[in-house]
């Protein structure tokens, strides 16, 4: 096993590309060594993993979490039909913890466990599909496009979130470059392989904050709205896709599926790994709702509730983060199984037009609540 730092975001803990291991065999001497490389670098890619199974894939899952057994958003393993995720993959039946990612159609003949899949067809999330904002044609066409969305990988609600996920790209697009352009007015972008998985540490997050910043993070606290992907899903991203603009689109609550105050996730804004002890910035910035913010611990706090006001101030605390030197973006080759420490990165969707695709998603509601 041949473990190789690749430097991602500019920085040396970001990222490593893992070589000589099947997924399917581990040994309890590999796993440790795996579990070390993830801990230490956050995204772990293991080249030449084409024959892992779902079930194998299943089984990896849970070894890094011992008590988890369920899909990360739900029971059954569906995503409701009024949320933004019912068309960003489809259950594999036989292990439904594992999700089919991909663009078009489905061919069932590829895999024996796409029995009863028969019609399904993939849609890659693109930009033009939940930003407000969109490219024009001729950006398009010189290989322009965007963040989708920057998230975690969780439900937000009833369930933890998941500690790891294993992404596992079977068929991967090719061809030129594409431009990532952030459009809010600082210039930025960056160059992406087509269909780039985009990662961030969240403690270089929390690092790239101003002192003022940093404290009123390390000390507040975050809920996120009931049924958060119900709730978002008439609204529109910005363009970095931090953040969904504030024009009183919500989904009401009244309309949203039954909830309760006790199901809300309440978390802080910085989380600690348990094993290392670093600290991260860990926000869904498109789901959150409430804040309480406080700038030391002796601070009473201050409830924001104005969901424009909250989006502000975490948009403030976010965009930092994601700042060129700060990405690495993940340039897919058949067989990458990616596995990536959810606790601890944030990741987006990048690219468009560029034709078909099939991946494999596993991440599970962990028992273990956020620290």
């Amino acid at each position: 096993m041949k473990v190789t730092p690749v430097y991602g975001g500019g920085t040396d803990d970001l990222g490593c590309i893992v070589q000589d291991l099947d997924c399917n065999v581990l040994t309890d001497d590999d796993f440790a060594q795996l579990e070390k490389a993830l801990y230490t670098y956050k995204v772990v890619v293991v080249k030449d993993q084409l024959s892992l199974t779902p079930e194998k894939q299943l089984e990896l899952n849970r070894r890094f979490d011992l008590g988890a057994r369920e899909y990360g958003h739900a029971n059954d393993s569906q995503r409701a039909k009024a949320s933004i995720l019912s068309k960003d993959g489809v259950t594999i039946p036989s292990v439904p913890q594992v999700q089919i990612l991909g663009e078009g159609p489905l061919d069932i003949t590829l895999n024996d466990h796409y029995k009863g899949l028969e019609g399904a067809v993939l849609t890659h999330p693109t930009h033009g599909k939940f930003h407000r904002d969109h490219l024009t044609p001729q950006q398009l066409a010189e290989g322009k496009t965007r963040f989708y969305r920057w998230h975690i990988d969780a439900a937000l609600y009833a369930k933890n979130p998941p500690i790891v996920t294993t992404l596992l790209g079977i068929r991967n697009p090719n061809g030129d470059m594409q431009t990532v352009l952030y459009d809010d007015g600082t210039g930025d972008e960056l160059k992406v392989t087509p269909g780039a998985t985009a990662f961030v540490s969240g403690s270089t997050a929390l690092d790239s904050l101003p002192t003022h910043l940093r404290s009123l993070a390390l000390n507040s606290r975050i809920t996120y709205a009931p049924h958060p992907y119900t709730f978002i899903s008439p609204c529109r991203a910005h363009s970095t896709g931090l953040i969904v603009h504030s024009e009183n689109l919500e989904t009401p609550l009244e309309d949203l599926p039954q909830w309760s105050e006790d199901d809300l996730l309440t978390v802080p804004l910085v989380w600690t790994n348990p094993i290392t002890g670093e600290k991260s910035l860990m926000v869904h910035g498109c789901c959150v709702w409430r804040l309480c913010l406080k700038m030391n611990e002796e601070d009473e706090g201050r409830e924001v509730t104005d969901l424009k006001e909250v989006r502000e101030i975490i948009y403030e605390l976010m965009r930092p983060g994601i700042a060129p030197k700060n990405v690495y973006a993940h340039a897919w080759e058949d067989g990458d199984l990616a596995i990536f420490y959810n606790r601890g990165v944030w990741h987006s969707v990048t690219g468009q037009d560029f034709g078909p695709r099939l991946m494999h998603q596993c991440n599970l509601a962990s028992p273990t609540p956020i620290s």
